[in-house]
């Protein structure tokens, strides 16, 4: 097999692979992307026609100068390519006063904090305030919300697809439905071995989401990986449901830790997408999901989430899609050079809230490939057994 060399190699072109690719090959670097799908696709953790994004960030404030980093790239692209990838239809987070979420203490609280600290334009409502302004919501009376206008959707598989395309313009060499068998160091940097070629370069990217743990080995060794489902219910007047009239959602409810979000229904789309995080089950790998949604499956949905609390939309599900998150034990990212090669940089895992930022970590990260630093902060995503800066 021939060998192919360059100055970076980035593993997996999805959210974070491509934009990594495109903001190095337009950094003038030599770069090869390989992913063993053809990206967008439906096997990993990017695709669903859509992602929510918010600027106050609940899951840490360490995460509000990436994603608002992230909406100035996807408008310089959206002007570049003609293409719309966001869609500020602003976003609700709703919390009923007796919910109580595992992964999501303090969620509501921690995300108007975040809202104060970085100036994020945004409001504190009662439940009467929501039911006035979004009458779709049928609610208890004692939920507290915090409303966000500037939040919305990006359209994960376009983003992706605009990114890759900009990225071979610039010079990149993509090679996809390839599979990486083997990462070691080289004399050069880093040596990366698949089932066609094999490929060494001064730095390499790691950013193949769940099948990251898989190729990086003990260092991301205490992530797990989920399936998650996604339902599309039917609406009874669509209209009702557009971007112009009801926002994205995150609505915790119950004193079981229930959750679930939402989106509006885009143009040239079909049904009224809800979903929930589940974390019964891990994947030993992600190649072990099964991707059938059982009507059961869909139907536990549709009466814990949608029956009682979303109006006009029926029990008819028009389509379901799976999943996968891979998750750390805080439900941080990790962005941190593996610690028996610091010229491979891991970049995983998103847990469940990665999108958002992927356009501004893949420029972080291409900065710091070829830089030796980034403008935005990397240091509180490190691997947790190193403990050393991407």
């Amino acid at each position: 097999m021939a060998m192919m060399v360059a100055d970076a190699i980035v593993i997996g072109l999805g959210a974070m692979g491509s934009a990594a690719a495109l903001q190095l090959a337009r950094r003038g670097a030599k770069v090869i992307g390989i992913d063993r799908f053809s990206p967008p696709h439906e096997h990993g953790s990017s695709h669903g026609e859509t992602r929510i994004t918010r600027e106050a960030i609940g899951e840490g404030e360490c995460y509000v100068p990436l994603v608002k980093r992230a909406h100035e790239i996807w408008r310089e692209i959206e002007a570049e390519t003609g293409e719309e990838l966001l869609v500020q239809c602003g976003g609700l987070v709703l919390s009923g006063a007796c919910s109580s979420h595992p992964k999501k203490a303090g969620f509501l609280d921690q995300t108007v904090a975040a809202a104060q600290r970085y100036n994020v334009p945004h409001e504190v409502l009662s439940a009467d305030e929501v039911g006035t302004r979004f009458p779709q919501f049928v609610l208890e009376g004692d939920e507290r919300a915090y409303f966000e206008p500037g939040a919305g959707f990006v359209y994960p598989e376009r983003c992706i697809a605009a990114q890759l395309r900009l990225a071979a313009q610039a010079g990149a060499s993509l090679r996809t439905g390839e599979i990486v068998t083997a990462i070691s160091s080289s004399g050069s940097g880093v040596r990366v071995e698949t089932d066609r070629g094999v490929y060494e370069a001064g730095r390499a990217i790691l950013s193949a989401g769940a099948w990251n743990p898989g190729l990086a080995g003990s260092p991301l060794g205490h992530l797990s990986i989920y399936r998650q489902v996604l339902n599309w219910f039917e609406a009874e007047d669509p209209a009702q449901y557009t971007p112009g009239r009801f926002p994205v959602f995150i609505w915790m409810h119950g004193s079981e830790g229930d959750q679930s979000y939402g989106f509006p229904i885009p143009p040239g789309t079909e049904g009224l997408k809800v979903a929930t995080e589940t974390y019964e089950r891990t994947l030993g790998s992600p190649d072990e999901i099964d991707r059938t949604v059982a009507s059961a499956e869909t139907a536990f949905t549709y009466d814990k989430h949608v029956r009682s609390r979303l109006r006009g939309v029926t029990e008819r599900c028009l389509k379901s899609k799976t999943c996968l998150y891979t998750l750390a034990p805080d439900s941080r990212f990790v962005i941190d050079a593996h610690p028996e090669n610091d010229r491979l940089t891991i970049v995983s895992a998103c847990s469940g809230h990665g999108f958002k930022h992927s356009a501004a970590i893949g420029e972080a990260v291409a900065e710091h490939t070829l830089e030796g630093r980034s403008r935005l902060d990397l240091s509180p995503f490190r691997v947790p057994e190193l403990g050393g800066a991407a």
